[in-house]
């Protein structure tokens, strides 16, 4: 009987599966290693005082953004509980616990659940820490980014356990052109085929035609991006009291609008800053930001374009229009809703917005975030407590009935395959062919000895003959070996199906199971009860990636 361990070490966990970098790691495990990066740590309850207490000093226009993100979560049909604690952040106790992710078609990956359970377990713990004061869960909506192709699709099992992607194009064909802000795309009727592709991929279980009602209901033709997201994630945490907020609305970028006309006007400072970090970092970590010359974005014409400079002017990448820096100097004062701040500049954007006391990050923003320390400085903007995101994957029995035979550990399924499936035919096979070859080739080198002892004897300059033959006898010996190991894994198809099956269920596409598959896939197969149960069995403070039994 195999017994399944409840935690998996990160470091035990293949990086190519993973994602986990070095720097990652040592944030977990050995934090004084990285501590010039990261000031503030998530396991000490200074850290959270420290921001708390910077907060109050600062200031956040909490009247103007209570105003918006009422509007924004009635608009966008969040729950009652979202539009009361958006009214919670107009009080000066009261602070965000943020996460944030792209609108990814039908809630993206696995993650993006883990992220907001996180963010939502999270503001729980510092609620009863520090009562008298209020926490209330954000989710940002990275809904202004412009790349089509990270949001238009997910990932499913059909009942095979073959990995389906499923898509959305809009009119059923790639687009030819930037697409601009993704959140605000509207979804026209294609919408409904990827629905009708999903309930084709997914296995017909009871819950099927329900779950697809919801998935219609939440992504109808004429609805956008950042309102289909909004109301499957309401679907999913309804009662979790998640506020949503989109940076992309004029009343929130005229709060920020002094921070692009300074990014506009002392470029390249906010990038040097950056590569100066950058520098530092890579000493011993890999550094995931490249900054850009300025970390603006402007919308036009309907697409989002990089903002470049040249010799006297800017131009927008991509494009043919240019303009003077007096002229991107006066849209950010008077119109900065055109304005769209890159990967340095949204954390900016983000903690000057929202009380932010920590922000629930993953691997790769944890990586981004040590580069962004001085750019805080500059900006003189709160940099919040980094806390990383809960990681886990949800181990079905078939999975578990597949360890068991063969008898394997669960890190097993992260080794190479074709040496496990090589391994797995060798335990089950009658014939041990790697053995048989094994001991037929040391019995060759022991005969190429005699044979090499008695020649030399005889004519040594017949060895070069006897080097050829032997190097043909070795080759055939290897074909015949592949030949053999090849015909015995035909006699096990279905052993090594069953093995991949298991192993599409836990790295597919050789990524972690939360990198990769929607969480649609486990409602279909277990019930609209699964976000519940997540939110119950998931721990958020042990750092280490859970195996969730199901």
């Amino acid at each position: 009987m195999t017994t399944l361990p409840q935690w998996i070490d990160y470091r035990q966990l293949p990086t190519s599966a993973a994602g986990f970098s070095s720097l990652f790691l040592d944030y977990i495990y050995n934090n004084a290693a990285v501590q010039q990066y990261f000031p503030l740590s998530f396991r000490d309850g200074s850290g959270y005082e420290s921001v708390m207490a910077a907060i109050d000093a600062h200031g956040v226009d909490r009247a103007t953004l209570s105003q918006v993100l009422h509007e924004q979560n009635v608009s966008l049909g969040a729950g009652q509980r979202a539009i009361e604690n958006a009214a919670l952040l107009s009080k000066p106790d009261t602070y965000a616990v943020v996460t944030g992710q792209q609108v990814s078609l039908f809630g993206g990956p696995l993650y993006t659940a883990f992220k907001t359970l996180t963010a939502i377990k999270l503001a729980q713990k510092l609620r009863q820490k520090y009562p008298g004061r209020e926490f209330v869960p954000v989710f940002w909506l990275e809904g202004e980014d412009h790349d089509f192709e990270e949001m238009n699709r997910t990932t499913v099992l059909d009942h095979d356990n073959t990995i389906v992607p499923i898509e959305y194009q809009v009119g059923g064909v790639p687009p030819e052109r930037n697409l601009g802000p993704i959140g605000e795309l509207v979804f026209d009727s294609w919408i409904e085929d990827s629905i009708t592709r999903m309930g084709q991929a997914l296995q017909k279980t009871e819950f099927s035609e329900p779950l697809l009602a919801a998935l219609r209901s939440a992504y109808q033709p004429g609805r956008t991006f950042n309102q289909a997201f909004v109301s499957w994630m309401a679907y999913l945490f309804g009662d979790s009291g998640l506020v949503f907020i989109s940076g992309n609305h004029p009343k929130l970028k005229k709060i920020v609008s002094p921070i692009f006309v300074r990014e506009l006007s002392e470029f390249p400072a906010v990038s040097q800053l950056v590569i100066s970090e950058s520098a530092e970092l890579e000493k011993q970590y890999h550094a995931q930001i490249k900054t850009k010359s300025i970390n603006l974005f402007l919308f036009h014409k309907g697409g989002r374009y990089l903002i470049e400079p040249r010799e006297n002017d800017f131009s927008l990448k991509g494009t043919r229009h240019f303009l003077t820096k007096d002229e991107l100097i006066k849209i950010a004062v008077d119109t900065p809703e055109l304005l769209s701040p890159n990967v340095v500049m949204r954390p900016i954007v983000q903690d000057t917005l929202l009380p932010t006391v920590a922000y629930v990050a993953g691997p790769s923003e944890i990586a981004y975030q040590a580069q962004l320390r001085p750019v805080y400085e500059h900006f003189k903007t709160v940099q919040p407590v980094i806390y990383p995101r809960a990681s886990g994957s949800v181990i079905e029995e078939r999975v578990v009935r597949v360890l068991e035979k063969f008898d394997l550990d669960i890190l097993d399924l992260f080794r190479d395959r074709e040496k496990l499936v090589s391994s797995i035919v060798e335990q089950i096979s009658e014939v041990k062919v790697e053995a048989m070859f094994a001991s037929a080739e040391q019995q060759f080198i022991s005969s190429l000895s005699e044979l090499r002892f008695g020649i030399s004897e005889v004519d040594a300059t017949l060895l070069g003959s006897l080097d050829t033959t032997s190097a043909k006898i070795r080759q055939q010996l290897v074909t015949l070996r592949e030949k053999t190991s090849a015909a015995q894994r035909r006699q096990h198809e279905t052993a090594i199906r069953q093995l991949d099956k298991a192993i599409n269920a836990l790295i597919p596409n050789g990524s972690l199971q939360e990198r990769e598959i929607s969480l649609v896939y486990f409602m279909n197969k277990f019930g609209p009860d699964i976000p519940g149960w997540l939110m119950k069995t998931m721990e958020i403070d042990a750092f280490k990636h859970q195996l969730l039994i199901r």
